[in-house]
């Protein structure tokens, strides 16, 4: 199996910088509270001075939500999302330890993180422009048809895991009490991203090795290395 961008998604957002990490093992009984708080403290003190709207990453990610035809405020990634429901409300629902985590690790560097359930995912997935012919399946579980051109998340099978890019995974991969093995992307375009998303996927690493006798396997994507590659197991 493996993550991909193509190639046109490379060409019109050059800046971009994708992190990605697969690791299995993955069990619903880990604990990742102290990790939760630590992150959420770092979240809250960035958000003691600035909106999450004026945080480089996020601005970053609205411009690109305005060139692919968006409108920021209504379509926001996913990493501003967690923040404006952090910033009102002082935390965030608990839902399972690694979907906990991933938002804590999320909030803190503002990066959006998308965690899928690599037993629903067929063969690969790809981050594309839709041919119009997918299919997305809500958490309500109703299914819907992404417009083409619309960027998505695209396995062989011509399933959307995620609509707008960084917008609204599906609730087909979801992690769930069952979920085993997981691959997890993150991605930046803000000027700081390389640095940041480094920094970022070794923090998710540690916190996973801490939390799972695991040993994740990752790699910081590029448009010359474009691709990870990854048992699926």
């Amino acid at each position: 199996m493996y993550f991909q961008h193509s190639g046109d998604i490379w060409r019109d957002f050059p800046e971009l910088v994708p992190g990605a990490l697969y690791a299995e093992g993955i069990t619903p009984d880990a604990d990742p509270g102290a990790a939760i708080a630590a992150y959420g403290e770092t979240a809250a003190a960035r958000l003691a001075t600035a909106a999450e709207s004026e945080l480089p990453e996020i601005q970053a990610w609205r411009r690109t939500f305005a060139k692919m035809g968006l409108k920021p405020t209504q379509y926001r990634c996913a990493s501003e999302a967690l923040l404006r429901r952090f910033r009102k409300e002082g935390s965030l629902p608990r839902l399972h330890p690694l979907i906990d985590l991933c938002n804590a690790v999320s909030i803190a560097y503002a990066v959006p993180i998308a965690v899928f359930d690599v037993s629903r995912i067929s063969s690969y997935v790809e981050v594309r422009h839709a041919a119009g012919d997918e299919t997305y399946l809500t958490f309500a579980g109703e299914t819907e048809h992404p417009p083409a051109g619309e960027v998505v998340f695209a396995d062989a099978e011509g399933r959307a895991h995620a609509r707008r890019w960084t917008n609204r995974q599906s609730g087909l991969s979801a992690v769930r009490d069952t979920t085993a093995n997981v691959l997890i992307v993150a991605e930046a375009l803000h000027e700081t991203a390389a640095k940041d998303v480094e920094s970022l996927m070794t923090a998710l690493t540690g916190e996973l090795n801490a939390l799972w006798p695991i040993a994740p396997k990752s790699a910081i994507l590029t448009p010359a290395a474009p691709r990870f590659e990854f048992t699926g197991a």
